[in-house]
């Protein structure tokens, strides 16, 4: 079965998808060449996929093939599981207009034209991501979710009743620190407890989701901003308390001093409803300079 999927603005596949390469290996997300393949679990089945594309950037197709299947249910599960990991639902022409009033901005909408955020397929992969990235660099964070991804989950999604079910020591073993294993095992057991209600926490106001998150241990305001941010696709959304956003901001709009996290927030409010996009930018401007940057992985 294949389904054929338009982006409605433009879409550069290649520095959309860069996220899962740049920082190293992503067993759960894989990018060769032109192919990007995952596997999508429906109910309790594991379905196989690839996502091809062809077109120029302003008018690019993706074609996504599911081989033996027959269900209209599965493709549509399919294609809503490939919009949001190549950011299709992102107004970027919407972005781009508001970005030709900022300077900063403006500079780098044709260096990037077309890039995307890409968004997490399931609110769990988002959180165990987050905790896995937190005060540590990208590369190390990325080996971490590796190797957890091959101890405890299928060849593509990690499993709520599993992780709830791993042991700290377990956890150390794959250079996670105490802590860490700690927030993971009890992020996992509050979901399979049904005290942490993933699908209900998606679909929250920000206030909401943000309280809900910041009550758990290990998880903070950074962590529930980048949940708004990649695993919601919030585009009111600022994650003024990464140090990689901080950075960008302090380099684009500083004039050479340091804003503070409230200061982020204000100058990112000035973008509305496209203040996700507009971080992911400036991140991505990073890295186009040479500087270093990060941002959630």
């Amino acid at each position: 079965m294949n389904v054929t999927l338009a982006s409605d603005g433009p879409l550069d596949v290649t520095a959309t998808l860069a996220r899962y390469q740049i920082w190293g290996e992503d067993p759960v997300n894989r990018v060769d060449g032109n192919v990007f393949r995952r596997v999508l679990r429906t109910g309790e089945a594991l379905v196989p996929y690839e996502v091809r594309w062809s077109g120029p950037v302003d008018d690019v197709r993706l074609t996504i093939h599911i081989p033996g299947a027959r269900s209209a249910v599965v493709a549509d599960a399919a294609a809503g599981e490939v919009r949001r990991l190549f950011g299709l639902d992102f107004d970027l022409p919407g972005f781009y207009r508001m970005a030709k009033a900022d300077a900063a901005l403006a500079r780098l909408v044709e260096p990037l034209y077309g890039m995307r955020p890409t968004l997490a397929p399931t609110p769990l992969e988002m959180l165990v991501g987050s905790i896995t990235a937190q005060q540590i660099n990208l590369s190390f964070a990325f080996a971490c979710r590796a190797r957890l991804v091959r101890r405890y989950g299928t060849p593509v999604r990690i499993g709520a009743a599993v992780l709830a079910r791993a042991r700290v020591r377990d956890l150390l073993a794959l250079k996670y620190s105490t802590r860490k294993a700690e927030y993971i095992r009890d992020l996992a057991r509050a979901v399979v407890a049904g005290t942490l209600d993933l699908d209900a926490l998606g679909a929250a106001a920000n206030a909401d989701v943000i309280a809900r998150l910041t009550a758990l241990r290990g998880l903070g305001r950074w962590t529930a901003d980048w949940f708004l941010a990649r695993g919601c696709g919030r585009g009111d959304v600022c994650p003024a308390g990464d140090l990689a956003v901080r950075k960008a901001f302090d380099h684009y709009y500083g004039r050479g001093r340091a804003l503070t996290e409230e200061a982020i927030r204000r100058r990112a409010r000035a973008c509305g409803p496209y203040q996700n996009l507009a971080v992911h930018y400036l991140l991505a401007g990073m890295r186009l300079g040479g500087r270093p940057a990060g941002g959630e992985a």
